[in-house]
C-alpha cells in the first residue's frame, strides 16, 4: 500500500534512466524549506491583493503544475516551485477571506500546521509511529474515503447542497473535521517513511524537489483542514 498523497503513487519510486547525483534526505529537506519560502511569498501576494481572480487562477495554475509534476516527476525542480508559487496565492487570498470573518486564524492556523509537523515527525523518529501495512492500509482507505466525500460535497455545492456535517459548527461538525485533521497529519507518518526509503534506495536528485513537493501538498491539506476546524470553533 502507498501514500494517497496524490504526489506518491505505487510508482514512484521507480526509475528509468540514468540520473547525475542521487537524493539524500537532508536535500529533500532543503528543497521542501525552499519549497515553502515560494509558497509563502505567493501567499503574501494574494493575502495583499485579496483577489479572487488571482486565488481562482493560482487553484486552477497550481493544480495543473502538480499534476505535471506528479506525472512527469524529472520536472520536479522546474514544476514544484511553480506549483508552490500558484498554490501560494490561492492560500494567502483564502487565508485573508477567513481572517476578515475570524481574526487570528491564519496565524492559528498555521501555527497548529508547523505543531503537527514537528509531533508526527518525533512520533516517527522515535518510532512511537510507523508506517506498517496495517497502519498504512487505514490511512490509505480513510484519504480515500474523505476525498469522495469532498468530491461529493463539491458536487452537491452546483446544486446548493451540502454533504450533511462536514460544514456544520455544532459538537458533530467540529468532531468530524478533528477526525479529518487526524487523518491528514497521519498521512506523514507514511510520507516519512516513503522519502526515508528514497533516499536509501539511492533515487535520482530530481527526487528531493519531489519529495519536497509531495510533503508540501500534505501540508497545504492540514493547513487547510485548521482553517476549517478553527473557523467552527469560533462560529461556536
Amino acid at each position: 500500500m502507498e501514500s494517497k498523497n496524490p504526489a506518491l503513487r505505487r510508482n514512484t519510486f521507480t526509475f528509468v534512466g540514468e540520473e547525475t547525483g542521487t537524493m539524500t534526505m537532508s536535500g529533500a529537506i532543503n528543497k521542501a524549506g525552499i519549497l515553502f519560502i515560494i509558497l509563502m511569498a505567493g501567499a503574501a501576494i494574494g493575502w495583499n491583493l485579496e483577489s479572487p481572480i488571482l486565488a481562482l487562477a493560482g487553484g486552477i495554475g497550481g493544480m495543473i503544475a502538480a499534476y505535471v509534476t506528479i506525472f512527469k516527476r524529472e520536472s520536479a525542480p522546474y514544476t514544484a516551485p511553480v506549483y508552490a508559487f500558484l498554490e501560494g496565492l490561492f492560500l494567502g487570498t483564502f487565508s485573508i477571506l477567513m481572517e476578515t470573518s475570524h481574526p487570528g486564524i491564519a496565524a492559528n492556523a498555521m501555527t497548529l500546521t508547523f505543531g503537527i509537523l514537528g509531533v508526527m515527525l518525533l512520533c516517527y523518529r522515535v518510532g512511537l509511529l510507523r508506517a506498517t501495512p496495517a497502519f498504512t492500509r487505514t490511512v490509505v482507505f480513510a484519504t480515500l474515503g474523505i476525498a469522495i466525500v469532498y468530491l461529493v460535497d463539491m458536487v452537491l455545492g452546483f446544486f446548493h447542497m451540502n454533504v450533511p456535517f462536514i460544514h456544520a459548527t455544532g459538537a458533530v461538525g467540529i468532531g468530524v473535521s478533528l477526525v479529518i485533521s487526524g487523518i491528514a497529519a497521519l498521512n506523514l507518518i507514511i510520507d516519512f517513511d516513503v522519502f526515508e526509503r528514497a533516499a536509501a534506495g539511492r533515487a535520482p536528485k530530481y527526487m528531493e524537489w519531489y519529495c519536497g513537493f509531495s510533503l508540501l501538498v500534505t501540508l497545504v491539506w492540514i493547513y487547510i483542514e485548521m482553517l476549517r476546524l478553527l473557523s467552527k470553533l469560533q462560529k461556536r
